[in-house]
């Protein structure tokens, strides 16, 4: 006699099971995550029984060649720096963004200017293909070598794969697939880990390139069990203001290349455009004679980036002065605010303070922590910053300004676009003096020191 199905309650964040619900869960510890589920009983080892046949040797790590793994490039420039040069066979890529920011306009892009040179297969679950179609014409992109295949049900996915056999697969959405062998509804988190599981299996086994396209959460984060980002090889999110028309794809994790690297598009016609400076685009409405702005040298991977930061420090109008940010970390904000009032008799306590990225992107290294000091140091005294200057630095706790890796970089980047000063950590100073002619560095250990030299530069 079958079993009947039986309900369990599973985590919407980890992906754990209960046999009853419970406020908070007992294998992440979130609360209000369990979700009731029906399962129906499967046979043992029924989806796995190809596992057990393939058996993998022990084998000593000094006995294992180590080779170079080759990449192919897509032909977008600004993705192959994220992804480290180029795409590797058998990696599995998740690319996860806002509904609506560009993802499959990119994709559709990438696997056009592929389809020229090698095999690719684009699976829409999302759309149809008549819509596919019609994105492309829009785009204007050659239509000639792209396979497409609208299809959710991942049993006739995995037979296409076997079929066509493509070098590179893109899955439009990951949310969308199911599984026959799954009872839950599509977007489940059983559903979502097992596709995954399988094509990230059969990606290894085929060598295929697969790139997954994942939903987000109203937190940024990707839809579905953090287990995802552990399966696959590459994690990417796309970044930006919807209302802009720059976005920005950012490597979050790269088994094949430099994390933290950051790929900039402009949003055209035609499609998403690779941008080759963006700090000129990130500086384009900057203006130096403005009180509270701060040209920020940041670090997105090997790139520089010049960033505007904007402060607005006005009086508070309420019991609780307002502490709100775009773009940068807002506990810090709380910890630089302390730092200025006792170790530069800066008190900010009854102004609310406002902080603001310019250009959408968001930068969370500690070396923004002097730039945003001195941009609330300018708003509050409604006095401009000397012209054409950039700071970079990391403030502690005790009013020191730390070093920042790859202060050379940096400075290179502020020279070359043609800023004149530069407040810096002592340690970041060049060894030589001549390194740049063109700007003159100010070297600090303390933020006293940088305050004083913006107050005698006026």
């Amino acid at each position: 006699m079958a079993k009947a199905p039986k309900t369990v309650y599973q985590c919407s964040e980890c992906g754990g099971t209960s046999p009853k619900w419970q406020g908070k869960c007992p294998h992440c510890g979130e609360w209000n995550t369990l979700q009731e589920n029906l399962t129906a009983p499967e046979p043992k080892n029924a989806r796995f029984q190809s596992w057990a046949a393939d058996i993998s040797k022990v084998q000593a790590l000094s006995e294992v060649t180590a080779v170079e793994v080759p990449r192919e490039p897509t032909g977008v420039g600004e993705l192959d720096r994220v992804l480290g040069g180029g795409l590797v066979a058998g990696a599995v890529i998740l690319l996860g963004g806002d509904p609506g920011i560009g993802k499959s306009t990119l994709l559709l892009q990438t696997v056009a200017k592929m389809a020229q040179s090698r095999k690719v297969l684009y699976v829409s679950g999302e759309e149809s293909a008549q819509q596919v179609a019609l994105r492309a014409q829009r785009l204007e992109l050659p239509a000639d070598g792209v396979n497409l295949l609208a299809e959710i049900r991942m049993e006739a996915v995995q037979t296409a794969l076997k079929q066509h056999e493509p070098a590179v697969v893109v899955i439009d959405s990951i949310q969308t697939m199911y599984s026959d062998q799954i009872t839950s509804a599509p977007g489940s988190v059983s559903q979502v880990r097992e596709c995954a599981a399988q094509l990230t299996r059969m990606a290894k086994q085929m060598g295929i390139t697969m790139i997954l396209v994942g939903h987000v959460t109203k937190d940024g984060a990707i839809a579905g069990p953090r287990v995802l980002e552990h399966m696959v090889d590459t994690v990417l999110y796309f970044e930006g203001d919807q209302h802009s028309n720059y976005r920005m794809i950012r490597a979050i994790k790269n088994r094949f290349g430099a994390a933290n690297e950051l790929g900039v598009f402009a949003m055209t016609e035609h499609g998403l455009k690779g941008v080759s400076n963006p700090s000129a685009i990130f500086l384009a409405s900057y203006r130096g004679d403005v009180p509270g702005s701060c040209v920020l040298v940041t670090q997105e991977g090997s790139r520089p980036l010049l960033v505007e930061i904007q402060a607005l420090v006005d009086d508070a109008h309420g019991f609780t002065p307002k502490r709100l940010t775009v773009g940068l970390e807002q506990n810090r904000l709380a910890m630089l605010l302390a730092v200025l009032n006792r170790h530069a008799g800066i008190a900010c306590f009854d102004q609310d303070v406002f902080l603001n990225a310019v250009g959408g992107v968001k930068i969370m290294e500690p070396a923004a922590d002097l730039a945003v000091i001195l941009a609330m140091l300018s708003s509050f005294r409604n006095r401009p910053l000397p012209e054409k200057m950039v700071a970079f630095g990391e403030i502690g706790l005790s009013g020191e300004v730390r070093p920042v890796a790859r202060g050379q970089e940096r400075l290179k980047e502020a020279e070359k676009l043609g800023f004149k000063r530069a407040i810096v950590p002592k340690a970041n100073m060049p060894r030589n003096a001549n390194e740049f002619p063109n700007l003159k560095i100010f070297g600090v250990s303390s933020l006293q020191e940088a305050v004083d030299i913006c107050r005698n530069s006026e």
